[in-house]
């Protein structure tokens, strides 16, 4: 005993030599301090209170020492020395306080670190204090040691944060107490009722109470939540997580590790963290220790007051432990927000910043999955990391309690751990490398159904998306496949680590007693109280370890992405014009009138493997003048496109130099349109300049078009424009280019989607006009008036330009493809003649157009997208029952049946126990053998492995077959869905129930319903052996099941909404990211990806704001509960002690039993707050399930039919349209206004009219792609085609739109053609050169939708002639713009507003001067 004070005093006459020093050295020091700073006031209160409470203390065992000295009691002098100099640390530390330079002392690294060392030398100190029968002094001394700990604990906080930030806050111990709408600065120093009061408000998370009592009345919106703390701020977030990343990849260039730049961006917070687990965890052993004396005062009989002291201080550990741990909770929870929104902001930023070459190396599905998976798994790494250790840790204590308990016989329980180390190793190699493959698959069948979404109407137009759809299935089956095998093994680990605790006490009990020990009710029940303490760490270690394999290949993917080269590579400048020094060695160029220039430059393209393809640019050197108009021209293929990619830095340079001078405006060749309203996509972040935009809107001849859209240019477009024609598309894109005012103009044959007319007024009006004549064109085109029109020619071939010059050369140059050339073009006066009466016919069309429209528009404009529904009230019974359904009835049975017989083999061994202990210990002793015991207890142990196993294996299989039969279901209704459906919902949602919601029902779901089930049959249990043991506690049950339903009802009528409002807001995430994806090279090349990482950032904020208010609620509900059962604990043992004394006329149970009682309220605390945890998570999980129920509803398409087609159907090609009437939407203008005509067998028909006309919508109606309205039919042959399957018809006829697949899929997917036929036909299309592919075209029924828009002129007749000679007898509907693409074709449909205005033969009508076929064919340079 005297060594255990010397190594008490030793430290603390350490501890006042070191800040004596210390305030010696900074009071010489020649530097000024101000006196707090820059500490919050509750830093400062906290450094006048600890000291103080820790000097109080002292001075108690002093004021002892000297009542006990004036007694004339024997006192050492060994414990005087040990009590001042305690009492002398405090008052040192106090009296230095005074000093302005206090601060530096005490944040010191020698006194941070030397005051937590000090712990472990007093540490002996308190465990000879635990092993004397002194109750009271158990109860000082722990608190003076807790006093240490956190004043420890505090100084090296403070300290890191002072050290780390320049402006810190205190995140540790500030940030759950003072909220962002409070300050403390606010408060005097002497307002402490207000700080008592914010402290107490959010130690116990009142703030959610608003929140609350509104979601118990109504359903609730966003606005309705709590505000995030400002640390929680996504810019802040984003930006720590990007320094940490950029210095990560600066000092290790090679091999980044994302794992460090989260170390390095929250690594002191989450380390500080750790210090509280510590402490928490270990006040976790203080209650088995204070069971296990109250169990020996129960026994001996004592008379004095240590029992009552022992009961009231089993249930304030209880309470402390409560706070503590939903402190812990919420401080973790909170760094988790951070780091999740710094991951997805992150991975945005790079999406926006990573040029397409270097992003062709991963797949579309697989960046969707780093958004959607691998950001969550990565997030978790900060729950798995501290557990790592702290669960060995827990396990470690927890055995040498057992040995103080039952010595050496515990080996026997380690033997047992010890030997299951390697197995799980194993099985941990295994479930990693599970995870790795299923990742793989998870990644390739995302991708594949954002391309069967992206691209439904194509395939629903081809009969082709039941193909697709059974790919898809096809790429589940094999992520399935290593789901399963991980699930399996899941279970595997459930059952070893389920079993070693009752394995554990067998082989424990077994060998104590065998040794010739015998057992009594205070070893028993503190070892079985340990155990259930084990019970947790042993079963949390796998999925533990499992989650940290899941984070580390996580990180490790995100990593790979993250490290890839940006957009901004110094190989590709973008230069404002006074950068001349970057071009020293082209002395010969004059900078001050080039726009862009190209020397010696090849590009290529990168493959998914990484490796570069063949160049798409070889050796180009060129030069582009300032303000001209650069026409880039050739046949599809030749390197049109690439050559804008290229000057906007988007492939790889992989020789040369290309520099561009000034800002840049881009219009792909395909349009990317923003889902948003028509203002949003022509601004694109810019401000609103009324005079400009009215000026672009009628250069891009978009005001007639807006005039006639519900709400004019604050109509909502719907998701990649579904609501627009093609035309109004380019024009769009073309709009905010022109908008925007660039230098330099980037236009992707951008006049091929629309009609002659309003080409000429884009080309002369726009391109030519005064609001892009001074700056610099670059465009690539067919159209033979633009290249009339240019001021220099670019010819490409093959990549290479083959020539470049000026008009005048260009028309006597060999280089001429259009025939008789000089024939076409026009002198400038006639030109300018002719341009005039164009713009002339339009202005007064559109004058006409615009009056009789006015009244048509409406000035509130309409949702085209549809808001996501979100259901109201709780989670309906249907949704479990279909859950139950997909899982399979006998599987659920079996499930329940084992998790209840488990449960009784679990009390069953625990009363066994009690009646073993009562039999050797108390007044009735039974005859019975310690075999005849030790054989009982093992039939108990053996059932309980075997039900385990049972149990974990069906929750296994049962998880698996409901997300094959969920992923199943949902697939087939979205193939069977109208396109529509499609248009109206976007892509990012769909795929949100395909990815996330998916993922929660494959994995976290089943997981979760197994804790559920077990925390009830396990609450069960012990309410049961409870009402047993201590008949009193029946009276305590019913107002604690009022209580707990109150608190559950209170609690869950809110967490079911903001679970539904975080599914919510995550949708607008995936939408907005898969969207940037498609159009990140137009968002570079407009310079918006600030604005873009801002509209990104306030849907994250948004996610935030109800993520934080989810975490306060459900700790909310936690801390409540665990008072709850400290109650519980508190009553239990109370009764005990008034039982013991025989104060109650009935009695309480054997010291057995009453052991097993008291044990048994140790769970309670954690039970009962994992039972409605888990329950609520489990509902909040099940919203998944919900959510993809929503599309059990989706309406199917109509006709569908069951009658099989004939084989040679249609027989003639006959397709009459009869008073057809088509809306996209019902309350929308229609599309088709009752138009009605006949096409004959074998003739080919052409369909023209301007943008908007109604043209695609007559191909939609014939494949019913929409539902038609009024009295109407659409029909190929015969209208009995209606009882036929829709996909049939569709398949049947053919059709052939300017859309992106593979090859060989896009022409024959179903291999039904041989080789020699495809070959055949990809020679007749003048293709064989260029392909190596399969196809066909024998068909009765041709659809060609713009086929040729995008091909230059020599290879538009080519196709055309193509067409014409080999469709000879098949019937051919040819939609154009190009008035010499339908010139000869039998018959002619002009539409126009969605009314058929002309048909006829197109040579009779061109005669008729009045025709409207006439017109345009004078307007068109054909």
């Amino acid at each position: 005993m005297r060594t255990l004070y010397v190594l008490g005093f030793g430290p603390n006459l350490v501890s006042v030599i070191i800040i004596v020093v210390l305030g010696i050295i900074w009071r010489n020091a020649s530097v000024g301090y101000s006196r707090d700073a820059g500490m919050s006031r509750l830093e400062v209160i906290l450094f006048s209170v600890l000291p103080a409470v820790g000097a109080c203390l002292s001075m108690y065992d002093i004021v002892l020492l000297l009542k006990k000295a004036f007694q004339e009691q024997i006192t050492l002098y060994h414990q005087w020395t040990f009590r001042c100099s305690q009492f002398s640390v405090w008052a040192v530390i106090m009296l230095h306080w005074k000093y302005d330079y206090w601060c530096s002392i005490f944040c010191n690294r020698v006194l941070c670190f030397w005051w937590i060392a000090k712990y472990l030398f007093e540490f002996p100190h308190l465990v000879m204090v635990f092993s004397l029968p002194e109750v009271i002094r158990w109860l000082k001394e722990s608190f003076s040691t807790l006093v240490v700990i956190f004043f420890g604990v505090f100084l090296n906080t403070v300290r890191v944060m002072k050290n780390s930030n320049g402006s810190r806050k205190l995140e540790l111990l500030e940030d759950p107490l003072i909220s962002s709408k409070i300050e403390l600065e606010e408060c005097s120093v002497g307002d402490f009722t207000g700080i008592f009061r914010s402290f107490w408000c959010h130690l116990t998370f009142k703030s959610i109470n608003s929140v609350m009592d509104i979601g118990v009345m109504k359903q609730l919106g966003y606005d309705d939540l709590i505000q995030p703390p400002i640390e929680l701020n996504t810019s802040s977030c984003y930006n720590a997580l990007l320094e940490s990343w950029v210095a990560e990849q600066r000092d290790h260039k090679t091999h980044p590790s994302l794992f460090r730049a989260i170390c390095y961006a929250y690594g002191w917070q989450y380390m500080y963290l750790g210090l509280l687990k510590v402490v928490n965890d270990c006040l976790g052993f203080v209650g088995p220790l204070l069971l296990n004396r109250l169990i020996w005062f129960l026994q001996q009989g004592s008379g004095h007051l240590d029992g009552y002291v022992l009961a009231i201080s089993l249930g304030l550990t209880s309470i402390i432990k409560s706070f503590m741990d939903t402190q812990y909770t919420f401080l973790l929870a909170k760094l988790k927000l951070k780091l999740r929104s710094s991951i997805m902001t992150i991975m945005y930023h790079k999406c926006l910043s990573i040029s397409l070459a270097e992003r062709s190396k991963f797949s579309e599905g697989e960046i969707q999955t780093f958004m959607s998976v691998d950001a969550d798994r990565t997030v978790n790494l900060f729950n798995s990391f501290h557990d790592m250790w702290s669960l060995p840790l827990q396990i470690g204590v927890a055995l040498y309690l057992l040995y103080t308990q039952v010595k050496f016989a515990f080996l026997s329980g380690i033997t047992i751990t010890v030997l299951l180390i390697p197995v799980n190793k194993w099985l941990s190699t295994l479930i990693a490398r599970a995870t790795e493959e299923m990742m793989k698959q998870k990644d390739e069948r995302i991708r594949k159904a954002g391309e069967l979404l992206t691209y439904i109407r194509t395939l629903k137009m081809y009969g082709w998306e039941l193909l697709f759809a059974d790919r898809l299935r096809v790429a589940r089956s094999l992520e399935v496949k290593y789901l399963s095998t991980r699930k399996y093994l899941d279970a595997w680990c459930v059952f070893f680590w389920a079993t070693t605790p009752t394995l554990f006490s067998l082989f424990t009990f077994g060998l104590f007693v065998l040794t010739g020990h015998s057992l009594n009710a205070a070893t028993v029940f503190t070892c079985l109280s340990l155990f259930n303490t084990l019970i947790s760490p042993l079963n949390s270690f796998p999925w533990v370890i499992n989650g940290l394999i899941d984070a580390i290949i996580s990180t490790r993917r995100l990593a790979k992405f993250l490290s890839c080269p940006e957009h901004n590579s110094q190989r590709v400048l973008t230069a404002d014009p006074s950068s001349k020094f970057l071009f020293n060695p082209l002395v010969d160029i004059n900078f001050d009138h080039m726009a862009v220039i190209i020397r010696d430059a090849s590009c290529t393209w990168l493959n998914n493997n990484g490796e570069e393809r063949s160049s798409v640019l070889n050796a180009i050197t060129l030069d582009l003048p300032k303000g001209s108009l650069v026409v880039v021209i050739r046949e599809v293929g030749s390197g049109k496109s690439s050559l804008l990619n290229s000057i906007l830095g988007e492939t790889r340079l992989v020789r040369g130099r290309i520099h561009s001078f000034g800002s840049i405006a881009y219009a792909s060749q395909v349009p990317w349109i923003l889902s948003g309203t028509v203002r949003d996509n022509i601004l694109f972040g810019r401000e609103y300049d009324a005079k400009r935009y009215t000026e672009v809107l009628q250069t891009c001849t978009l005001d007639v078009d807006i005039s006639l859209m519900v709400g004019g240019d604050l109509a909502y477009i719907g998701e990649k424009g579904v609501n627009l024609s093609g035309g109004q598309k380019a024009r769009l894109s073309l709009a905010r280019a022109v908008y925007s005012g660039a230098d330099i103009f980037m236009l992707d044959d951008v006049l091929s989607a629309v009609d002659t007319q309003v080409a000429s007024w884009i080309l002369y009006r726009a391109i030519l006009g005064p609001l892009m004549n001074s700056q610099t064109r670059v465009l690539c085109t067919h159209n033979v008036q633009a290249v009339q029109s240019a001021d220099m020619i670019v010819i490409m071939d093959k990549g290479e330009v083959k020539w470049a010059g000026s008009l005048a050369e260009y028309s006597i140059s060999p280089h001429v493809v259009v025939s008789s050339f000089e024939e076409s073009v026009v002198s400038a006066s006639q030109f300018a003649r002719q341009d005039s009466n164009i713009g002339v016919s339009l202005d007064r069309k559109y004058d006409v157009l615009l009056q009789g429209n006015t009244a048509t528009a409406q000035d509130e404009p309409q949702e085209f997208i549809e808001a996501e529904l979100r259901k109201e009230g709780k989670v309906e019974l249907s949704v479990y029952k279909a859950y139950a359904e997909f899982s399979s009835w006998p599987v659920v049975i079996i499930i329940c049946i084992s998790a209840v017989l488990m449960q009784a083999s679990r009390n069953g061994n625990d009363l066994w126990l009690s009646y073993w202990v009562d039999s050797v210990t108390g007044r009735h002793k039974a005859n019975y053998s310690t075999s005849f015991y030790l054989v009982v207890l093992s039939v108990f142990c053996l059932l309980n492995s075997l039900l385990t196993l049972v149990r974990a294996f069906s929750f296994a299989f049962g998880g698996l077959r409901a997300a094959v039969q969920v992923h199943n279901d949902l697939l087939s209704k979205l193939i069977s869905a109208p396109v529509n459906f499609f248009d109206r919902t976007p892509t990012g949602r769909l795929l949100n129930r395909l990815s996330s919601d998916l993922y929660m029902i494959d994995d976290s779901l089943p997981f979760l319903l197994n804790i559920l089930l077990a925390n009830l049959f396990g609450l069960v249990g012990i309410a049961a052996v409870l009402s047993y043991v201590q008949v009193i506690f029946l009276l305590l049950l019913l107002p604690l099941w009022y209580i707990y339903s109150k608190l559950q009802f209170y609690y869950r009528a809110t967490s079911r909404e903001l679970r539904r409002l975080d599914s919510v807001s995550r949708s607008p995430i995936y939408t907005s990211f898969t969207e940037t994806l498609d159009g990140s090279s137009t968002i570079r090349a407009f310079k918006a990806e600030d604005y873009f990482l801002g509209r990104f950032m306030d849907h994250i904020a948004l996610y935030q704001k109800t993520s934080y208010s989810e975490l306060i609620a459900s700790l909310w509900l936690s801390l409540r509960l665990q008072l709850l059962a400290a109650f519980i604990i508190s009553f239990v043992a109370l009764m005990a002690v008034l039982g013991s004394r025989g104060h109650f006329p009935i009695g309480l149970g054997t010291p057995g039993l009453v052991g097993l009682a008291l044990s048994y309220t140790a769970p309670i605390v954690s039970l009962l707050s994992s039972f409605l945890s888990s329950f609520t998570e489990t509902e909040k999980e099940m919203v998944s399930v919900e959510r993809v129920l929503q599309y059990k509803d989706v309406p199917e398409e109509e006709f569908q039919g069951c009658k099989p087609l004939h084989k040679d159907w249609p027989f003639l090609g006959k397709i009459e349209f009869q008073n057809v009437t088509l809306r996209y939407l019902p309350s929308s203008p229609p599309a088709l206004r009752g138009i009605t005509f006949t096409i004959a067998g074998g003739t080919q028909v052409g369909v023209i009219g301007r943008t908007g006309a109604g043209k695609s919508s007559v191909i939609n109606a014939l494949f019913r792609l929409n539902s038609m309205w009024r009295d109407c039919s659409g029909d190929t042959d015969t209208p009995k085609k209606l009882n036929f399957l829709l996909t049939c018809v569709r398949f049947t006829l053919f059709l052939w739109i300017n859309k992106d697949f593979n090859l060989r899929d896009n022409i024959d997917p179903y291999g039904l053609a041989s080789d020699s036929k495809i070959w055949e036909a990809l020679e007749k299309c003048h293709v064989k050169d260029e392909v190596e592919a399969a196809g066909g075209l024998d068909i009765h029924v041709l659809c060609l939708d713009e086929c040729t828009a995008n091909v230059d002129t020599q290879t538009a007749k080519l196709l055309q002639n193509a067409i014409s000679s080999e469709t000879k007898g098949r019937t051919v509907i040819t939609i154009a713009h190009r008035i010499s693409t339908v010139m000869n074709m039998d018959k002619i449909l002009i539409l126009d507003q969605g009314n058929l205005v002309e048909e006829g033969n197109p040579q009779i009508l061109l005669q008729d001067e009045f025709s409207r076929f006439s017109s345009f064919a004078k307007a068109s340079t054909m």
